[in-house]
This record gives structure tokens, sequence and C-alpha cells, in this order.
């Protein structure tokens, strides 16, 4: 699911920032959703991206992001939620309260990926917070600052948290049971080894972004995927829960959803839910493609 949900907690959040009225998700929609799941056998885990990702939320929800400046004066222009206020914080104890009663599983995802600085670097009421901080004009830990108030709120409502690997890049402070996301480029190997070798369980995307396309068959590459392989101890391997077909929305919408989606997530599916040792691309692809008729029909 992607789009806005409507909460009790900010009816002007939906109403002004979503694209429109038919990209919004009605408690009704929710509900049906996951009892739709339920009966299949799958979880909904939802997925509230902060501070980063959130420009439409400021569209009715009062001060949450921040303004930017340019040189002594405000620009007009909003970036990513504002860390420096209690209001935020109040607020966003009361979204993912909501969330929690919503959503049944015990995860939420907190997002944490692509955070641009810039705007924060640009406004003095924040330069002034870093400061008194101690931090020291780093941002990166100014971002730790805020997420690790949100993992601390998902934590007292006794859920718990998955993000996305900038979260861990930059040293904030995780619950032992938080599970990071990879998803960053051709060293996810590396990622994989570093986050496992702290302890944290890990669900891998990077192979696997089916809104990227190429010319050809490029499920082979996605099925040619070993999810294990990366230095670390089998303790480490042990680590990996699995993985993430993932399809953003920037070239989707409903006229390409389903020839992006299908069969390509059919080879991570089987990818994901075989053994190591079945790699014959040729056998794979008279089933996808029994599969993919199987589908057409």
């Amino acid at each position: 699911m992607s789009g806005h949900i409507v909460t009790d907690l900010s009816p002007r959040m939906f109403s002004q920032g979503a694209y429109s009225y038919n990209h919004v998700y009605t408690p009704t929609d929710v509900s049906l959703v996951l009892e739709y799941a339920r009966l299949r056998g799958i979880r909904v885990i939802p997925e509230f991206d902060t501070p980063g990702h959130t420009e439409s939320w400021g569209k009715g929800q009062k001060d949450l992001l921040t303004p930017c400046y340019n040189g002594e004066h405000p620009s007009g222009v909003y970036g990513p939620i504002n860390p420096i206020l209690n209001t935020t914080y109040d607020f966003m104890a009361k979204l993912f309260k909501e969330i929690g009663t919503v959503f049944p599983d015990d995860y939420i995802h907190l997002g944490g990926d692509e955070v641009d600085f810039t705007c924060w670097k640009s406004n003095p009421n924040v330069s002034e917070f870093v400061k008194k901080q101690g931090i020291w004009y780093s941002y990166a830990k100014l971002e730790s600052y805020y997420i690790e108030k949100i993992l601390d709120t998902v934590s007292s409502l006794n859920k718990k948290s998955i993000v996305w690997q900038e979260v861990f890049d930059n040293a904030v402070k995780l619950q032992p049971d938080t599970i990071v996301e990879v998803w960053m480029g051709f060293m996810y190997q590396e990622e994989l080894r570093k986050v496992t070798k702290e302890g944290h369980q890990a669900i891998l995307a990077a192979p696997w972004y089916l809104d990227l396309i190429s010319y050809g068959q490029d499920w082979k590459k996605y099925y040619s995927v070993e999810p294990l392989d990366f230095p670390g101890c089998k303790s480490q391997k042990e680590l990996v829960l699995g993985g993430e077909a993932c399809l953003w929305g920037e070239y989707v919408d409903a006229t390409n959803l389903t020839p992006r989606l299908w069969p390509r997530a059919s080879a991570v599916g089987e990818r994901l839910w075989s053994s190591k040792n079945v790699t014959d691309i040729a056998d794979a692809y008279k089933r996808l493609n029994e599969h993919r008729c199987r589908m057409l029909r």
C-alpha cells in the first residue's frame, strides 16, 4: 500500500495532503486489506517514513515541517520534519498510538531513509539547537536524535521497529530487536555483514527493486541473487530474515503496475522460498512461464 491513510488524529492531513480523494485509504479500506491478508496468512506491516518523505504531511499539520531559509529569511519552502519542537513529538506519539491500534502486527516500519539535510542547515533555529545539544553541526546526529525519540515512542506502545539502513549507518542507538532493512547499492553484502555483526536482524531489498527497468529478462538477475552470500559466521547468516521486492511509485501507476510487478516478483519469491541449491534458471523459466499463464488466466 502507498498513499494517505485517514486517521482520527488529523483529517486535514489527508484532505489537504493527498493527491486526490481517490488516493486515500479510509479506515474501511485498511480493515478490508488487513482481513483479506489475514485470510491468506499474510502480515501487513505499515511504513510511516519520517523525517524525510513527508512534504505532503505539512500541508495539513501546522509547524510539523522545518521552514527552509534563504539567507536570513524563510524561503517559503519546507524540508523534513522539524526535530527541535516538542509539538513534533507530541503529534508523532499520538499518530503512532493510533497506527498501533489500527495495524495488529508487532512491527512498524519507521523509514529513516534519504533525509536531505539542506533545509535543516539553512534554518538558524535548527542550527542553534544543534549547537546547544553539543552535536556541533552534525545533522546526521540530529536525525539520530529524532529517530531515537521515535523508536522510544514505538517501543512504549509494545511495538517493534524496522528501519532503513541509513539509521544504522548513522549510529542511531537501536533497540536489540530493531530490524534493519538493507537497500543501497552494490555493496549490500558488506552492509549485511555490519548489521548482523551488531546482532540485528536484517531484511535484504537492495537487489530486488522492481521499479528499476532494464532491457531483456531482468528476472534472471533477481533469481541469481544468493541473500546469504556475504562475509560472516553462521550466527550472522541466521539473522537475515528474508528479502523484499520493492516497487516504488515514481514511475508506476495503475496503467503499468501489473506488468512491472508480475511475473518479475515471482522470481524473487521463488528465490527467497527455495533452498540455496535451487539455482537452475532454465528450470525456473519453465515454472515461471507456467505461472505467468496461470496469472493471465
